[in-house]
């Protein structure tokens, strides 16, 4: 039994893996170019020839997939076995060139793992660092991985303070157990369902397009992301100011910057000081 296994079976860990191995479902042309949309405009690169891509816990593979169609050398690496596993089968039904992405298993909390992957032009973590149970030491450990001039693209979770204390309980209590998945998923998706219903009306938008048209969303599947919400537990949160004083600390430049107002993730794209 894995690491992650053992950690999900005792309930101190969200099956993150298996419920992005649900995502190959419906996983299409579409979304994929929705993924190569959002990689494009968040690093301002239209192209990735002849640059190496890390992605630090590939999840699904998609952005793998994504950096890979635009030329990109990928390394993809996941804790999470089915992680591990969905990107392979990504990568076999999508990829022709295989020896251009190599996939496997490994967590960025461990230095000796990551010391042996040398440096790459652009280090990818989306959603990944705040989910590790380190959070800081997880963000500090990625910077050995870039390139001086190279990107570091990561997104984590707005802190929300009291609010998201409210939601780590949640995920506790989800990861739980069966009982706790169903009793969360029972009362959260409703209440979801609802408040984009009368967002939608208040602004006047077509409440069917919020699920016709949310993989404009970086390509991704609402399904999914509200299970991963939900059940998405180590869960740690960050301002963004701290974010960037902490990488400022460490060298790198701020270059592109999206944030919430509530939930979700900031994204920060940062550029590693020449030495």
């Amino acid at each position: 039994m894995s690491d992650s296994s053992a950690e999900i079976n005792k309930g101190t860990r969200f099956a993150f893996g298996e419920n992005w191995s649900h995502f190959l479902d419906v996983l299409d042309e579409n979304r994929i170019q929705e993924a190569e949309t959002s990689l494009q405009t968040m690093l301002k690169l239209d192209r990735l020839d002849g640059l190496t891509f890390l992605d630090v816990g590939c999840g699904s593979g998609l952005f793998s997939l994504a950096a890979w169609r635009l030329g990109a050398k990928v390394y993809s690496f996941d804790y999470d076995p089915q992680s591990v596993a969905t990107t392979s089968e990504m990568r076999r039904r999508y990829c022709s060139q295989k020896d251009l992405w190599h996939i496997e298993t490994g967590s960025v909390l461990d230095t000796n793992y990551l010391r042996q992957l040398g440096q790459f032009d652009i280090v990818y973590s989306w959603g990944v660092l705040h989910h590790t149970g380190n959070m800081w030491q997880a963000m500090d450990n990625v910077t050995s991985l870039i390139v001086p001039g190279g990107r570091l693209f990561i997104a984590l979770y707005n802190d929300q303070e009291y609010i998201s204390q409210f939601w780590l309980n949640i995920k506790k209590f989800y990861c739980s157990g069966n009982i706790g998945q169903l009793t969360v998923k029972f009362a959260f998706f409703p209440v979801f369902a609802l408040a984009g219903l009368l967002s939608d009306i208040l602004r006047k938008k077509n409440p069917i397009s919020r699920y016709t048209e949310y993989r404009k969303n970086r390509g991704m599947s609402l399904k999914y992301d509200w299970i991963d919400w939900l059940g998405g537990y180590p869960y740690e949160v960050a301002k963004p100011e701290s974010v960037f004083d902490f990488y400022y600390e460490r060298g790198f430049n701020l270059i592109k910057l999206s944030t919430r107002q509530s939930l979700g993730c900031n994204e920060f794209v940062f550029l590693r000081n020449m030495e």
